[in-house]
């Protein structure tokens, strides 16, 4: 007897020689990396910050960490680099990578 398993939106199809298909849900886990990444942000105010907050908020599947202070942002993602300066660029501030955390 030989089963062939296919992967079909979590479910997983058991085909046997001679024998009709059978459906069974199999649990599985998909775990997102999130990378960390340490990035320069010109915020001079509270304003500033909430428009850092505000933009990585809405692009989702973040989290994220600011240093007013330092003007620094630590963020977990599983977006690419580019994609977190271009989405912090629309807050009118200069943004720059500083390197992974």
């Amino acid at each position: 007897m030989e089963i062939y398993l296919e992967n079909l939106n979590r479910y997983f199809v058991f085909r046997c020689k001679g024998e009709s298909q059978q459906r069974r849900r199999v649990a599985t886990t998909t775990s997102t990396v999130l990378l960390k990444h340490e990035l320069f942000v010109d915020m001079t105010c509270e304003g500033c910050s909430s428009a850092v907050s505000r933009v990585l908020n809405k692009l989702g599947g973040v989290e994220f960490g600011l240093d007013l202070p330092n003007e620094k942002v630590c963020v977990n993602s599983e977006h690419s680099v580019d994609l977190l300066l271009e989405t912090l660029g629309e807050t009118g501030q200069a943004a720059s990578y500083l390197g992974p955390k």
